[in-house]
């Protein structure tokens, strides 16, 4: 029989350790007053309102201990990312008993009083949130909403080699369809240059009134789900805190060895091949330590326990009583001393410094952050000769400034591209000439790009593993860059909704270092997607994007080639932001050159002289465009409009920021009154082409003076047809901005009537020629912008 992990000494100690999470996550949950209980608990001692979730915290609080024991004894850079959604108590208490927390905010000192502070503000107006937030030193994990844990553990891990990410997966989480995928993620990470990811499946068989799926399979079926998914699972089960405290630290202290042994072998012998990682799934009672029974019904071990198991107000009164009995087994006098201080014999039991996972660098990432290294965008400058003059393929430019942005940063292996199998797709291959796709599964001789080490990450087709890899990443002090076709991006709505309102947050945590921005590149865009149909059909990401704070959401609509470089160097190296950039992949006209270009995207929006008419007086209509293909069809009506109406004085306006039209008092980018009216005028007609949803627009000028705004868009039409068509179905082609304006100045008379009726020949003559041969008309096909002076 093998000797004990632990010696008895360390055992009563680690146990004392865990008691003392368990009693201060149960006062965060319930206490105003009487930190200590130094005196009997009476109602006024306990929280008007009881808000919070007790179930997972025992449990959390039990694997915080026995990690905290391996850092010690294999001197371990790890850090822990919460899964389960609300076991904020557990995190808090675990980084105020090892320092962290007081010294972060040292108003919640390590006495008495602040013990008093620590759980009155948690779930308390003013106070800290139940689930682990920015606000919880050694996160980098919103535990807001379920499935993303495990991504970004790997998005951690990944070029840290020297870190393990301990991440706890809630039994509920476990049946989200992100977590569910992420499994999958060993197939990405190479044990010579990553780091290792630990994952602690948290067995205790309730979600909020359901039993959970893996905890109702059989052992066996549960062991062969995850050696099919390429781990190696190691099980810790049972109830007894003795026996469970023993049978934890002889199985964290294999994986740890494991982990070390695969890591080892690999850098020694320079062989990435995949392993089985170890996992550990540990199962416990749901609310364990907690009331066993309460008013005659079980509640350890059941879905009771989930929330706060013992209802402590007015109308339960005996429950005072049933609290304290509670908080006092778990003996805090023995635990603290007479100021409410963890007693040196319990203290010494955490880590030291950085050591301490509250404290671990790797979770305030914008204090590890290196600038990148970037090379000057002007190099891949499109050259105009004369705007129109020249197509190109946009996005296919953009992928040599990202290839060389990549080579840049080769050796400090601080920059990825990620995305969902769309970087060929989307035209940016020029990445794979000087790196490839990272992947530890099987090769064949007819792969392309595919290698153990590679600074791409995009052959998983998962836009949820995708986006919490990167924000994983950006978390820990990197950089990068998702793309994805823009109706796909939708998948990821409430993941980019955590990240941001993450950001907001931290930008008020002055400990909380900025970190770089999370970049989207959407391209296959709506637009450019008449062959794929209405299913690839929608441009609402950028909507969904606007409603989050204005000082942490940019969106850009560069129109050509050159505005796309200076955008994607801007973002590049912007800092805590979201970036959405919207930009195509076909061959379309090009512009303005790059200086040009660098001067429009400064400004962020402008008029165009060379193709406007009204300098000298006023404009009679202002035709605005945002985005390639509004701006190529809004110059395509000017062109027919000066052609056949040319005393009509046109200013046409382009839109690169799009949050350029919000006032400036309700976004840092917006214009002021003066400069929106002096670019639209106070009460000229506006003819508004726009990328995506007409109403956004309408929603970010509604306060303007101009109430003349008049938008075209994407208006829920299309099918499969032509690129052209798509425009017309949603009326956003040339043809009905010309019938727009004439509509809006009647003082055109005859003339605009002959020419409004030209136009709709003209889209009767489109519809019935792409019928017949199924590509749009040459004139349409061919058209080039001329200068019309």
């Amino acid at each position: 029989m093998s000797a004990p992990t632990l010696s008895p000494q360390l055992l009563r100690s680690m146990d004392a350790y865990w008691r003392a999470a368990n009693y201060l996550s149960v006062g965060q949950l319930y206490l105003y007053d009487n930190p200590l209980l130094t005196k009997p608990l009476e109602q006024a001692h306990v929280k008007p309102l009881v808000v919070g979730h007790w179930g997972t915290t025992p449990g959390q609080n039990f694997i915080y201990v026995h990690l905290n024991r391996a850092i010690k004894k294999y001197d371990l850079d790890m850090f822990y990312v919460a899964g389960p959604g609300h076991g904020g108590p557990a995190l808090v208490a675990n980084t105020y008993l090892e320092g962290t927390y007081s010294e972060i905010y040292p108003d919640v000192g390590q006495d008495e009083a602040g013990m008093k502070k620590l759980f009155t503000q948690f779930s308390f107006p003013g106070g800290i949130s139940s689930h682990v937030a920015p606000t919880t030193p050694g996160s980098i994990h919103e535990g807001g909403e379920l499935g993303y844990s495990l991504s970004h553990s790997f998005g951690a891990a990944f070029d840290n080699p020297d870190l393990i990410v301990a991440c706890v997966v809630g039994d509920g989480e476990a049946e989200t369809g992100p977590l569910a995928t992420a499994w999958h993620s060993t197939k990405f990470l190479n044990p010579i240059s990553d780091g290792a990811v630990l994952p602690i499946l948290h067995l205790n068989g309730y979600k909020i009134s359901n039993p959970t799926i893996l905890a109702r399979i059989e052992q066996e079926e549960l062991e062969q789900f995850f050696r099919g998914c390429g781990w190696e699972p190691y099980i810790v089960a049972g109830d007894d805190p003795a026996t469970m405290h023993e049978l934890m630290a002889a199985t964290v202290d294999a994986a740890v060895e494991r982990i070390r042994e695969i890591q080892d072998r690999a850098r020694r012998t320079g062989d990435p091949a995949r392993p089985r990682w170890p996992m550990i799934v540990l199962r416990s009672p749901k609310g364990w330590t907690g009331p066993k029974t309460v008013d005659g019904l079980q509640v350890e071990g059941t879905f009771r326990s989930h929330q706060v198991p013992l209802l402590v107000n007015d109308e339960h009164p005996e429950h005072v009583a049933r609290l304290e009995e509670w908080m006092r087994s778990y003996r805090a006098e023995e635990l603290f001393d007479e100021s409410g201080r963890l007693i040196p014999e319990l203290a010494d039991l955490a880590p030291v410094g950085d050591r301490r996972m509250g404290a671990n660098p790797h979770t305030n990432g914008g204090a590890l952050l290196r600038d990148l290294r970037m090379p000057d965008f002007r190099t891949h400058a499109v050259t105009v000769s004369s705007p129109g003059s020249v197509e190109a393929q946009d996005t296919l430019v953009l992928g040599g400034f990202l290839r060389d942005v990549t080579a840049l940063n080769e050796e400090r292996r601080n920059f990825r591209l990620f995305g969902p199998d769309e970087t060929l797709s989307n035209f940016l291959g020029s990445v794979f000439e000087v790196t490839s796709r990272q992947w530890q599964a099987r090769t064949q001789p007819n792969d392309e790009f595919l290698a153990p080490s590679g600074r791409v990450l995009d052959s998983m087709l998962s836009e949820h593993q995708c986006e919490g890899w990167l924000e994983g990443y950006l978390l820990t002090g990197r950089h990068g860059l998702f793309n994805c076709y823009e109706a796909f991006i939708h998948i990821v709505d409430s993941m980019f909704n955590q990240h941001a309102k993450w950001l907001k947050v931290t930008k008020a945590l002055p400990w909380r270092r900025d970190i770089a921005s999370l970049n989207y590149l959407l391209t296959s865009h709506v637009w450019q997607q008449d062959h794929n149909g209405f299913t690839h059909q929608d441009p609402g990401f950028i909507d969904h994007v606007v409603n989050k704070k204005a000082d942490v959401v940019r969106v850009y609509l560069p129109p050509d080639a050159n505005t796309l470089l200076s955008v994607a160097d801007h973002c590049l190296r912007s800092r805590h932001y979201v970036n959405v950039i919207v930009a195509g992949k076909r061959a379309m006209p090009q512009w303005l050159t790059m200086d040009e270009a660098v001067v429009h995207c400064t400004e962020g929006v402008g008029i165009w002289q060379w193709a406007s008419n009204d300098q000298g007086t006023e404009p009679d209509v202002v035709m605005a465009c945002a985005g390639d293909t509004p701006t190529l069809e809004v110059l395509a009506a000017v062109s027919i409009l000066r052609e056949h109406l040319p005393e009509v004085k046109i200013r046409v306006v382009n839109v690169v920021d799009l949050m350029k039209l919000e006032p400036q008092t309700e976004h840092p980018h917006g214009l002021s009154e003066a400069d929106y009216d002096s670019l639209f005028t106070r009460d000229k007609h506006i003819i508004f082409a726009f990328h995506g949803y007409p109403w956004l627009i309408h929603r970010l000028t509604y306060a303007r003076t101009n109430r003349n705004l008049h938008v075209r868009g994407y208006n829920e039409e299309g099918t499969i047809t032509t690129a052209f068509d798509m425009r017309v179905q949603n009326r956003l082609d040339r043809f009905h901005l010309v019938q727009d304006v004439i509509d809006r100045l009647p003082h055109l008379g005859a003339r605009g009537d002959y020419l409004k009726q030209m136009m709709q020949d003209k889209l009767v003559e489109h519809d019935q020629y792409i019928g017949r041969h199924g590509q749009d008309l040459p004139e349409i096909r061919d058209w080039t912008w001329t200068d019309p002076r």
